[in-house]
Parts: structure tokens; C-alpha cells; sequence
């Protein structure tokens, strides 16, 4: 009797990593090692739908950030398919690109516990969860309470497809970054060195 391959495990990180910071990292390395991940793959979003208004710098600006940050960790990649698809970067697409492009590998998305807050509102919600799992990183200490009763509104067996996971470097935040960087404030130790040197090479965030 042949003996049934193991499946390959990827994880996929989405954001706008504007900018890409010590909390995503930390949040990507926890979810390989606890889910047993081969890859973490962050997929930089040219336009994401949930943003509203506020202007995001430019993709190849948040691109580079990310292959900067992710350079020394060979188990981290980074895929640029969002930014070179034209339109809004809806997940469900995203998530059949690599369905296809990695056949045979369960796929992972990692996201924010807050992110999932909204999931019924997502493109095609149905669909992503049949596509993968979701990894919801949150805070230590975050109340669980408003996620388990937004999960209450999934289809029957969506609820086993979603897992929580505590980060305690999710206390730093791009929003706050930004604003450091904006009113001449350090950043140092928020996020990787190389990033902290593109942002000030590039005048990102100045007004």
C-alpha cells in the first residue's frame, strides 16, 4: 500500500504593511512554528478594498519594505501578485492564485484578530473558507468575546477553520509608526533596521 504524501503547509500574510513592522514579523514566525508552516509568504496589497480613504504609499515603496524586513528569515517570502493585479486586492483572489500556483499545499491566511471582525463582510467569505484557514493573531490579553460572536455568524463548520493565536508585538502598529515618523519621533526598535533606513532614504511619511 502506498504510503499518502504529507501535505505542505504555507502560510499566507496579507496587509498593507505601510509599513511592515516587528509585529508582523513576529506574528508570521509565530504562526510557522505553532502551525507547523513551511513558508510564510506576505502579499503586499496594491489597493485593499477595507481602507477607506486614507492615502497608502505607493506598492513598490511597501514592497521593498517587505523583502527588506524579510530578507534574513529563510522561511518568509514575498510575492508581489497582488501589486501586479490590476483593481481592488480581494483576498479570494489571492488565495486561488496560490491554491493553484502550490497544488497540494493547505494554505493558511494570517491576519489580524480585528480583521476577522469584519470576515462576513469579505468578498466571497464562503469561498475563502473553504480555500483555507485562517490565523487570527491577536494581543495577549485581547477580549474574545466580539470575535466569537461575529464566528456565530458562519456557515455551520466554518467556526473549526479559524484559530486564535496570541502575538505580544502586535501592541506596535503601522498607524503609529507613520505618525513618529511624521513629527520627527524615533522608530527604532519598532521595526527592522533596513526598514527604518528605506523610510528615511525614501521621505516616507514626511508631510
Amino acid at each position: 500500500m502506498k504510503k499518502e504524501e504529507k501535505k505542505s503547509r504555507i502560510g499566507i500574510m496579507g496587509g498593507t504593511f505601510d509599513p511592515i513592522h516587528y509585529g508582523h514579523l513576529v506574528a508570521a514566525e509565530g504562526a510557522r512554528h505553532h502551525f507547523n508552516l513551511e513558508k510564510v509568504v506576505f502579499v503586499p496589497a496594491a489597493r485593499p478594498p477595507h481602507k477607506g480613504a486614507r492615502v497608502i504609499t505607493g506598492p513598490v515603496h511597501r514592497l521593498n519594505m517587505a523583502v527588506l524586513a524579510t530578507g534574513s528569515n529563510p522561511n518568509f517570502e514575498v510575492s508581489d501578485i497582488e501589486i501586479k493585479r490590476r483593481g481592488p486586492s480581494y483576498t479570494i483572489d489571492t488565495l486561488y492564485y496560490f491554491h493553484h500556483s502550490r497544488p497540494g499545499s493547505d494554505l493558511y491566511f494570517i491576519t489580524g484578530a480585528d480583521a476577522v471582525l469584519e470576515i462576513l463582510t469579505w468578498h466571497r467569505v464562503q469561498e475563502l473558507l473553504d480555500l483555507c484557514s485562517f490565523i487570527a493573531a491577536t494581543r495577549p490579553g485581547y477580549r474574545l468575546e466580539n470575535l466569537a460572536e461575529t464566528l456565530k455568524g458562519l456557515p455551520p463548520g466554518s467556526i473549526e477553520k479559524i484559530s486564535v493565536m496570541e502575538v505580544p508585538a502586535l501592541a506596535i502598529s503601522s498607524t503609529d509608526i507613520r505618525e513618529r515618523v511624521r513629527r520627527g519621533m524615533p522608530v527604532k526598535y519598532l521595526l527592522p533596521e533596513e526598514v527604518e533606513n528605506y523610510i528615511y532614504e525614501k521621505g516616507l511619511y514626511r508631510e
